[in-house]
């Protein structure tokens, strides 16, 4: 199972293991108050994607497009991410505001559909 959560958001015993997936770390946030088993900077959106995504619902789509292409560049990334969701709760933690369109929610999608491929 991939949970998706708001660093803010209160931690839990349910989260399974905690992943941060931004490039950049959450202001305002002590690292031991995350409750982090990893920081995964390199599976997060390249600079100038981020900077031209500015989480516009209106490039939402273009978004997830370009990503997953990053994405299918960099296996090496994200694959400890779908090994541990392969057989353990694995929670994505991202910073943003938007809670429907930001990396992690895609970053979600792209490993479930990489779960599904076997």
């Amino acid at each position: 199972m991939i949970n998706v959560k708001r660093v803010y958001d209160t931690s839990k015993p349910d989260d399974g293991i905690r992943f941060l997936v931004e490039r950049l770390w959450p202001r305002g946030i002590k690292k031991e108050a995350l409750h982090l088993d990893e920081w995964l900077k390199e599976v997060a959106p390249s600079d100038s994607l981020r900077r031209w995504f500015r989480h516009d619902p209106k490039r939402w789509g273009e978004f997830r497009h370009r990503y997953f292409a990053e994405l299918d560049g960099k296996p090496n990334a994200w694959r400890a991410l779908l090994e541990a969701a392969r057989k353990n709760t694995v929670t994505l933690l991202y910073s943003a505001r938007d809670r429907e369109h930001n990396n992690a929610v895609a970053l979600k999608t792209y490993l479930e559909s990489k779960l599904r491929e076997g």
